[in-house]
């Protein structure tokens, strides 16, 4: 049997090597789009990350707003939340701080005198003289000295101050909205998509709405128990400063698996140099008595239900943020990771039926134009 050429008018490339290729194409047409997406995101970062805030935000403060709804208009109802939350963060920081500076002068000297006593025991155990810790302290001071011109530093750390101010603004503004007119965002944006998608872009919003309020909710549980545990237990031990330490695990918290990792090895550390090797150790275990608890009966019956994204993913996701946005992307990581899973897989199985608050998103009237659209596009795909 001959070979088939072209002239047979019969291709001579394998049906796999042409899906391959027609597989390939899409993906690189794909990967494209989302790169030129992920790097103009990259250049509109001041306002991208303060709106991605104030969603997260708003899917935590979200159902007390509905309930101050019942008894205040609704734009008296996101103020007041709003301004409620202010007063909180605001009360928060000026506790620490009190504490902080009523207690400085104790920190300085008991780290101080931790420090002599890790110095003796590093000078002991690995016979180092006091002329070679000089010697490495200055190296250590050269090196940081002469790693940048301090007026390009100063002006670096004024302008990112600056950029944290404005972000701050942004997303307490539009936090107020979302909180205010977040249905009526929403369903503006809908209509933005053609009206045979409008169905399934909606029940999609609903289930990603669902799923990043279900995170938020036991992501702010498990902060709260893993700041209870370990900052008491820097209390009882009489570490220094234990209430920032409680207020430092609580954020970090909010980062999973590397947040409760860097925020329990500063309360180790503050521990160590401030009350020495023995108090350290003891701290060490409470931390991981925390996070044990964490792992095994917070983390699945809280997050283990609201987010069902497997732990490789988990770390990659962080991982992926750390890169893109650094503390900022490690935050927004796993829910993102989260929706996108649930959104997809709701996306992919025709048969899974919709989220039953889907119509609470629109009101009466938006529903009945979505209706309306669907049907004429509908219409119109059956004339064709």
């Amino acid at each position: 049997m001959s070979p088939q050429t072209p002239e047979s008018g019969i291709s001579t490339v394998p049906k796999g090597v042409r899906d391959a290729s027609e597989w390939a194409a899409r993906l690189l047409v794909i990967g494209l789009g989302i790169y030129v997406f992920g790097r103009v995101l990259g250049h509109m970062s001041e306002i991208v990350i303060p709106v991605i805030v104030a969603m997260l935000l708003a899917a935590l403060l979200e159902p007390a707003c509905r309930r101050l709804d019942r008894h205040l208009p609704r734009a008296a109802a996101a103020g007041v939340t709003v301004v409620g939350t202010l007063a909180v963060i605001a009360g928060l920081m000026t506790f620490v701080g009190t504490r902080f500076s009523s207690q400085f002068n104790d920190i300085v000297d008991q780290t101080l005198e931790g420090v002599d006593q890790i110095r003796n025991w590093i000078r002991t155990t690995f016979h180092v003289t006091d002329t070679q810790f000089a010697e490495y302290f200055q190296k250590l001071r050269d090196a940081v000295s002469g790693s940048g011109n301090l007026g390009e530093t100063a002006a670096a750390a004024g302008l990112t101050v600056t950029h944290v101010v404005a972000g701050f603004f942004i997303a307490m503004f539009t936090l107020f909205f979302f909180l205010f007119e977040g249905k009526a965002i929403w369903a503006w944006i809908v209509r933005l998509f053609p009206a045979p998608a409008r169905e399934k872009v909606t029940a999609s919003g609903a289930l990603a709405w669902s799923q990043l309020q279900a995170f938020c909710r036991a992501t702010t549980i498990v902060a709260a128990t893993d700041a209870t545990g370990i900052g008491l237990g820097a209390f009882i031990l009489g570490v220094p400063f234990a209430s920032g330490i409680g207020l430092l695990v609580f954020l970090g918290a909010f980062v999973p698996v590397v947040g409760a990792l860097v925020s329990g090895i500063v309360a180790v550390l503050l521990a160590l140099v401030a009350k020495g090797p023995i108090t350290a150790l003891i701290m060490l275990g409470v931390v991981i008595a925390v996070q044990q608890i964490e792992a095994h009966v917070l983390q699945p019956f809280l997050l283990g239900r609201a987010v069902r994204v497997h732990p490789l993913a988990v770390i990659l996701a962080i991982a992926a943020g750390v890169v893109l946005w650094g503390i900022v992307g490690a935050l927004i990581a796993v829910p993102v990771a989260a929706v996108s899973n649930a959104v997809g897989n709701h996306l992919l199985a025709d048969s899974e039926p919709a989220p039953d608050d889907t119509d609470d998103l629109l009101t009466p009237d938006e529903r009945a134009q979505a209706a309306a659209d669907i049907a004429k596009g509908r219409a119109a795909e059956a004339i064709d």
